[in-house]
């Protein structure tokens, strides 16, 4: 089959994204506002770009109600600054329960029972309860589409600090078996590490 997305609504095109690029890593992106407010949301657009600098990129869409930008993204305008937390299977419900939309005066780590605990460069917190947090300095938002439901912005982020639990390191790398990290699927549902395989590079 072949499908022309020109010919199809947004949301019909979102669908087949989310069944086609799977399992997608999920950031967890803190931020505050410039009145002092935290925020905590899910992103499963995600990824990292670059070592030199570390950079990586997520991709926050429009509300689907009514195209505004979500907090986060207005928050990173203001602040240039955001940290990315790592899901793991521990707090993948409360991830979950951030999704959901919150006036701006509200903070999803009190929504949520998360704990906001200081970062070392930046002003937004990071997630206590992850294993991971990448203090970010904001490099670059661009645009992508209309100003309406089905367009987003492209936020790219250079890591100015890694945290990781010292558990987690070994000889510079991560123990992906005591990460237990969690992807995102299509719909509503998620993903743990599965079935895992080497294949060496020629």
């Amino acid at each position: 089959m072949i499908i022309d997305p020109k010919k199809q609504t947004y949301k019909e095109n979102y669908k087949l994204i989310i069944g086609s690029i799977l399992p997608r890593p999920i950031a967890f992106v803190s931020t505050i506002s410039r009145e002092g407010i935290h925020n905590l949301a899910p992103f499963s657009f995600f990824n990292g770009i670059a070592s030199n600098p570390p950079s990586l990129c997520f991709a926050p869409s429009r509300r689907s109600t009514d195209g505004s930008k979500k907090d986060t993204l207005v928050n990173i305008e203001q602040t240039c600054e955001f940290v990315v937390n790592i899901v793991t299977e521990v707090i993948v419900k409360q991830m979950n329960d951030t999704s959901e939309e919150h006036p701006p005066v509200i903070s999803e780590f009190e929504e949520v029972c998360l704990t906001p605990i200081p970062s070392q460069v930046v002003h937004a917190p990071r997630v206590k309860e992850c294993p991971i947090n990448l203090e970010c300095k904001l490099s670059q938002i661009i645009e992508i589409g209309p100003s309406e439901p089905g367009g987003g912005f492209l936020v790219i982020g250079e890591i100015i600090l890694f945290h990781v639990k010292d558990e987690l390191l070994h000889e510079g790398c991560i123990n992906i078996e005591l990460l237990k990290q969690i992807g995102r699927l299509a719909g509503t549902e998620y993903t743990t590490l599965g079935k895992r395989f080497s294949l060496p590079r020629k």
